[in-house]
C-alpha cells in the first residue's frame, strides 16, 4: 500500500476519534515473547 493511501486511510478512521495514550508495560506483548497462551495449531503443548 503506499504510504499516502496509508496515511489517508489512517486519518479517515481517526477523524472523529479520540486516541487515548497509556503508559507501562503491555501484557500481551510480554506473554506473546514468552510464548504463554499460544497454542499451536494441530496440536497440543
Amino acid at each position: 500500500m503506499p504510504k499516502t493511501l496509508a496515511t489517508a486511510t489512517v486519518d479517515r478512521l481517526l477523524h472523529h476519534a479520540h486516541v487515548c495514550q497509556t503508559s507501562g508495560e503491555s501484557v500481551r506483548l510480554s506473554q506473546a515473547l514468552a510464548g504463554d497462551g499460544v497454542t499451536p495449531l494441530g496440536g497440543t503443548r
